[in-house]
């Protein structure tokens, strides 16, 4: 009988010491787990399917669909950038965008709650003009000039953000190389447009499509020599109502491919210039597109009492 009680309690004691180890070892399994890390097949997006011709022809629809922009924005430049320059002061700049094809644009940006202006930029295409009222200078250059000055503000170009509002069409005898691009968890086709001919080609832009709905997420444009001049992204693409047709501007051609299709547009765009050293993130709180803009509202001259800064010149004259 001694013998079978002690048979007893040797099980007792056995199943003290393992219950009272068992969360050690859950915890120890656990913490193993946790350094393994195994990505979910659900982890990365369905991939849609198209070829060159479709994804060129999706690119082209856009850019000829878009023909003038109306639109208010909340800009937000980065840190160090030329944009800081002007607002460094200001976490986020209101603002206002008119732009219409071929090269219209003016850009406002105003002050938090105030809403006086910190800036006032236009380009025609040629030449760009712009005001800094808490500098008092009013600032004229071509469009074509893009080297970087010593004074950050200096740098500031309208058509900079043209180039995200309005994008140039694919030509048809424009060489393309499409890729597939795995950036997991997305997926991508990039579209790489060249300009050139022969052994003399060389990269002029290159445009991104994400593969989830096949819309472009980004858009590279290169200069001479394979030089990135913008990087602009898109993001969170909405539908965008139909202008009335008292507000419209003038109908597109009978053979637009723009003209069956609901157009939509990104409301997130972040431009990046490294070239010149800033980025700038615009988010569109509200849009009108192709509505008839009159020429007026592109038209900024020099306020009377400001200092005329000619950077084509490179010199600064006086206003007389």
């Amino acid at each position: 009988m001694l013998h079978a009680r002690e048979k007893r309690l040797t099980r007792r004691l056995i199943k003290l010491r393992f219950t009272g180890t068992l969360p050690l070892w859950l915890a120890l399994a656990g913490c193993a787990a946790s350094q393994k890390h195994v990505a979910s097949p659900t982890s990365i997006r369905p991939a849609l399917d198209a070829d060159q011709t479709q994804l060129a022809g999706s690119y082209n629809r856009h850019a000829d669909a878009v023909r003038a922009l109306n639109a208010s924005v909340q800009m937000s430049p980065t840190a160090g950038s030329a944009y800081s320059g002007v607002i460094h002061q200001y976490h986020q700049v209101s603002g206002f965008v008119l732009a219409a094809r071929p090269a219209l644009i003016r850009v406002i940006g105003q002050a938090p709650v105030v809403a006086t202006n910190i800036f006032d930029m236009v380009s025609d295409g040629q030449t760009f003009r712009i005001f800094i009222p808490s500098k008092n200078e009013f600032l004229v250059g071509p469009t074509q000039l893009e080297r970087a000055t010593k004074n950050p503000i200096e740098n500031l170009r309208p058509q900079h953000l043209l180039d995200a509002f309005f994008w140039t069409p694919i030509r048809a005898g424009d060489p393309v190389v499409l890729e597939q691009v795995e950036a997991p968890p997305a997926r991508f086709y990039a579209l790489s447009v060249l300009r050139g001919s022969g052994s003399n080609l060389e990269i002029a832009r290159k445009i991104w499509f994400d593969r989830a709905d096949l819309r472009i997420s980004r858009i590279q444009i290169y200069g001479p020599g394979g030089r990135l001049d913008s990087d602009i992204s898109y993001a969170d693409w909405q539908e965008v109502p139909p202008a009335s047709p008292q507000d419209s501007v003038a109908p597109p051609p009978v053979n637009d491919r723009s003209a069956a299709t609901q157009l939509i547009f990104p409301r997130t765009i972040r431009v990046a210039r490294p070239q010149q050293d800033y980025q700038l993130s615009v988010a569109i709180t509200k849009l009108a597109l192709n509505t008839d803009i009159p020429a007026d509202r592109f038209s900024l001259m020099q306020p009377a009492g400001t200092e005329l800064v000619n950077l084509g010149a490179g010199q600064q004259e006086p206003q007389p």
